[in-house]
């Protein structure tokens, strides 16, 4: 009734609960504002707390109370220790600070030291007391570092009274006596062992590790103490680091037939690895393709061949005139296998020489299988001519989707093909992973090269590119212009080529730039020729020591024509002779090379080589004597 009745009833009503309303939502906010206060300053007041360790740390190591500073880092650190490594783990702030604390003691520990190390410098009794006093927070860092000069020493990277000076400031502070006690005892057999160290050392850095191991393994037996442990720590360490580059060293060894400088490698990696499967497998298959070796004393064949013809259908259409100058594949085939049959033997060269001295030459011994015969082959000017195009011989080297060098020819029906088995190179590979011990340690052979239009084929040079145009023209074919970007493509395949053909075997001479007659040219005329060749050739192959003479047209080693030449870095010489020759002279080796091609096989006297009538093929028959 009154309750409903008039507005002025209700009204009252409405503004008492409106009011009681406020009340409850003021009274709410002021206790979520209270709240958030609490929460607030407890937030920061453990932030407070836990940032005030720092600078508590800092006041107490300043003011020298290095017990309480111990107190404050030991007291975080327990609580790190007593969680579980997970648990610790998330302990950011915790870990930060211990952090923070270390870093502070290495500040100061590194000023001392540094002071001490450099400027010769006292400490203090006040850094006496800190270093003393910090107790493990310096002992680690001091040991270490105490450590690390000991191991400089060894190494001679500081000297013995430098030292002494060190180890006599540290030995006063109580929490350094015994270690640097034991330090001074043992300086003078540091100092002893500094050499043989020190060797092994350089043969590590030169690559060297096999004698570096053998040399830390002589260390070991003759040491105890702080060498024994830095030599037997830096063995295993080295030990780790080689394993895989001397094995696949010794792989690649054997994947290139040079079983007896793998058989020698893979023993000692065998003694060093002496449980190691890999190691022994590898040496086992060096081993079962080795035989028993002997010091040479007599003849060296120089056997010399030229471009090979590669389509024999075009090449027949020449008759005489091609023939005569080069062998077919299947006579050079033919010629390998009665050579291996007569139990000659691939040899390098260069084995006869140490050409590591620039201004006198050393004869070394040459090493062969007991039982064969030494042999050179020497594949000349492979520089493909334009004036051989069209007569069936090859174009180019390539090389092919394994990497291995082949050739490449225009057949009769006008195709290109790409071969390992039509030209000397490809023929000898094959002829090799065949019959392995036509080797000795899987040497292949020499290629001469000239400069003149080409090199494999390959025009590098604006002086190439004139020489192969006017070559082209004189020939009725159409020249070329090669762009500067495609000379350096044609450079890069040179090296390219160049770098499988070293690998696996072959070595390189020059023929000079212009396939000059050397022994009728003056100084200058060699100088701008060979200067040419040093200049455009040479970057391309690598450092080269040897020179096949043009037609064997050779300069006499005293002459200063020839004293030019091996002061440049040419010290093997080859010129050319029906019969067998070497002979030393000053800081040079001259070899006669045998030229072999139909006409001569087919005219000359060969017996002591193989039989003619088993390689020249029908159509050289009615030339034979």
């Amino acid at each position: 009734m009154k309750i409903y009745g008039g507005g002025n009833i209700y009204a009252d009503r409405n503004d008492s609960g409106n009011a009681l309303a406020h009340k409850v939502f003021a009274v709410l906010c002021i206790l979520s504002a209270v709240v958030m206060t609490g929460v607030y300053f407890a937030l920061e007041g453990f932030s407070s707390g836990n940032n005030s360790v720092i600078p508590e740390f800092e006041r107490a190591m300043s003011n020298g109370d290095y017990n309480e500073a111990l107190d404050i880092y030991r007291s975080v650190q327990d609580k790190v220790l007593s969680k579980s490594p997970e648990e610790a783990e998330k302990m950011t702030d915790e870990n930060s600070q211990l952090k923070e604390m270390e870093h502070l003691v290495g500040l100061r520990v590194d000023d001392i030291l540094s002071k001490i190390r450099n400027s010769r410098y006292v400490p203090s009794s006040e850094d006496a007391a800190f270093l003393g006093g910090m107790q493990e927070l310096t002992t680690s860092l001091v040991s270490s570092w105490l450590n690390d000069l000991c191991t400089q020493f060894l190494l001679g990277k500081i000297e013995k009274p430098d030292i002494t000076f060190v180890l006599n400031q540290m030995s006063p502070i109580g929490n350094f006596a015994a270690t640097v006690r034991t330090m001074i005892g043992e300086l003078d057999l540091i100092e002893k062992a500094t050499g043989d160290v020190q060797n092994a050392e350089r043969h590590f850095d030169d690559g060297d590790y096999i004698t570096s191991v053998k040399t830390y393994k002589q260390v070991l037996s003759r040491n105890k103490g702080f060498v024994y442990d830095y030599s037997e720590a830096r063995l295993a360490e080295i030990m780790e680091i080689m394993y895989d580059p001397m094995v696949e060293r010794g792989e690649h060894l054997l994947d290139t037939f040079r079983f007896y400088s793998a058989e020698v490698l893979l023993s000692d990696l065998a003694q060093i690895f002496p449980q190691d499967a890999r190691v022994a497998n590898d040496l086992l298959t060096a081993t079962s393709n080795t035989s028993e070796t002997a010091v040479y004393k007599g003849k060296v064949e120089v056997l010399c061949v030229r471009n090979l013809i590669a389509d024999n259908e075009i090449a027949s259409g020449f008759g005489k005139s091609v023939y005569d100058k080069s062998l077919t594949c299947e006579e050079f085939e033919k010629m390998l296998d009665q050579l291996y049959k007569n139990n000659f033997c691939l040899v390098d060269a260069e084995t006869l020489t140490d050409l590591s001295n620039d201004t006198y030459l050393v004869e070394k011994d040459l090493i062969v299988p007991v039982g064969k015969k030494p042999l050179i082959i020497v594949v000349e000017t492979l520089d493909y001519n334009a004036v051989n195009y069209g007569q069936g011989f090859n174009r180019r080297l390539v090389l092919n989707d394994q990497g291995q060098v082949c050739s490449e020819y225009i057949d009769h029906n006008g195709d290109a093909v790409v071969s390992r088995t039509r030209e000397a190179i490809g023929i000898l590979d094959k002829f090799v992973e065949s019959h392995h011990d036509f080797t000795y340690d899987g040497a292949k052979g020499v290629i001469s090269i000239a400069g003149y239009e080409a090199c494999f084929g390959y025009v590098i040079s604006q002086d190439e590119m004139e020489d192969r145009n006017r070559a082209l023209s004189r020939a009725g074919y159409p020249t070329v212009n090669y762009s500067a970007a495609e000379l350096k493509s044609n450079q890069e395949a040179v090296k390219s080529i160049a770098e499988v053909l070293k690998d696996t075997g072959w070595k390189f001479a020059s023929s000079t730039y212009g396939y000059i007659n050397a022994k009728a040219s003056d100084m200058r005329t060699i100088q701008l020729d060979m200067g040419k060749w040093m200049d455009q050739i040479e970057p391309l192959l690598g450092d080269t020591h040897m020179i096949v003479y043009p037609n064997g047209d050779y300069i006499y080693g005293t002459d200063p024509r020839a004293v030019w030449l091996k002061e440049n870095g040419f010290r093997i010489f080859f010129g050319l002779g029906p019969r067998p020759y070497y002979i030393y002279g000053t800081n040079y080796l001259y070899y006669d090379r045998t030229l072999i091609n139909a006409k001569i096989l087919a005219s000359s006297d060969l017996k002591r080589l193989f039989d003619v009538n088993l390689i020249l093929d029908k159509h050289d028959n009615t030339q034979k004597k």
